[in-house]
């Protein structure tokens, strides 16, 4: 399986204009590098992955911060899921899916929460994925170095039945058929190797800008020269070499791969087993397995993949590494009341930017606050206790005495209760 180059811009909808935007980018990076001398692809990858996974480290944080609540609140939406269970009535799921929403109320988070982080990482993933792939297509000044060859090929008579025959003699798999466009030929221009480009001068009806060629030839194995790789050939392609330092070097991306993105996962939260609950224990076993596959088969992927794309993986596994460790630091310090606090606060300003009328408001706090009371009466065992006790505490507490807020009025409908149940 090999991975194939194309100077053509994706056109899938939002993922192409992000690309587009990421393209500027990694093409600034490549501008400035080459101010100072440095005209090198390997390296444009990395800062630019490094720059645009440090651009999503807030998303990280939200995503991180849910994944330590839902930790904490998964006993007890579980416990509401036993509590209904084989219950297929209307009014059972309702009443289910009433006290699961106060579950998430009481800590202040959307039950869609991680979801919309993941949406909206997902596209900028995708889309700087189409930029390490098709960097021609996106780094004008990549491109731009085969602008004068390009041309000369174009004037050719026959230049398509040319190209594709050589394609079909040195068995270039990486790229498409050359049809009658420039990109195409850029195409096919990225994906040359060295030894092939000093067989595209040997063709005769190009023999009038040979020069050209290995001029260009000359520029863009500079611009693609990553230590003693080349970013656009395969390590697998270096392990027939015979070469010992190539094949340590084309080995070193897969391992490193592999060994980054394995540390990476390690740094993840782990979702814990529970006793007595095979659907979580059957789903934690097949994310450890998913944890061990997934980093193989990047490895896989490496031997057969352009260089380039090895880089981008390694170094975005490095730096997501990075993140990871600070952002658990970060959360370890974090108290849970302040956490739960700082989302109550956000979510009583979300609604009073919405304007809900005060009855509406009223209504959903007694509903509130009579479902959490529901939940916390099925609770047991001393450490749920006690953190509900602390939890109970932060939202109590979580509009700090301001009047009108939701919570305040949770709060007053629930003391009201209390005080009618005492009678």
């Amino acid at each position: 399986m090999e991975s194939m180059i194309l100077a053509t811009k994706s056109g899938t909808p939002i993922i192409g204009q992000i690309a587009v935007v990421m393209g500027w980018i990694m093409n600034a990076i490549y501008k400035v590098l080459d101010m100072v001398g440095i005209q090198n692809l390997g390296l444009c990858i990395i800062i630019f992955s490094i720059l645009i996974y440090l651009c999503m480290t807030p998303l990280q944080i939200k995503q991180q911060k849910f994944s330590k609540l839902s930790a904490i609140m998964q006993p007890e939406i579980q416990k509401i899921q036993k509590k209904y269970q084989g219950k297929k009535d209307q009014d059972s799921m309702m009443k289910m899916q009433e006290e699961t929403q106060a579950v998430y109320q009481k800590y202040g988070v959307s039950a869609t929460g991680s979801c919309v982080q993941l949406a909206i990482q997902l596209p900028i993933l995708y889309a700087l994925y189409q930029v390490i792939q098709n960097i021609p297509a996106y780094v004008g000044s990549v491109y731009n170095v085969f602008n004068g060859v390009c041309t000369k090929i174009l004037a050719v008579d026959g230049f398509t039945d040319i190209i594709n025959n050589f394609i079909a003699d040195n068995k270039m798999t990486r790229v498409r058929q050359v049809t009658d466009n420039a990109d195409s030929i850029v195409d096919f221009l990225y994906a040359l190797s060295p030894s092939q480009w000093k067989s595209l001068q040997d063709i005769s009806q190009f023999s009038g800008f040979s020069d050209q060629i290995s001029k260009t030839a000359s520029e863009i194995q500079k611009m693609q020269t990553f230590g003693v790789l080349n970013i656009a050939d395969q390590p697998l392609s270096y392990i027939k070499t015979g070469s010992l330092i190539l094949i340590i070097a084309a080995l070193a991306i897969p391992l490193l791969s592999w060994a980054t993105q394995m540390l990476n996962l390690k740094l993840m939260p782990q979702a814990a087993t529970q006793n007595g609950n095979d659907d979580n224990n059957a789903m934690a076993s097949s994310m450890k397995t998913m944890n061990t596959v997934m980093p193989l088969m990047s490895a896989f992927f490496c031997f057969t993949f352009p260089v380039g794309l090895g880089i981008y993986w390694i170094a975005s596994a490095v730096v997501r590494s990075i993140q990871q460790l600070l952002i658990n630091r970060h959360l370890n310090k974090m108290n849970i009341d302040d956490l739960v606090n700082e989302n109550m606060r956000k979510m009583e300003a979300k609604r009073a930017k919405e304007g809900l009328p005060p009855q509406k408001i009223t209504n959903q706090a007694h509903q509130s606050a009579k479902n959490i009371n529901k939940v916390e009466k099925g609770m047991s065992g001393t450490d749920e206790a006690n953190r509900a006790k602390k939890v109970e505490e932060a939202y109590k507490n979580a509009s700090h005495a301001k009047a009108g807020s939701i919570t305040a009025k949770a709060n007053l409908v629930r003391d009201f209760e209390e005080r009618n149940k005492k009678k």
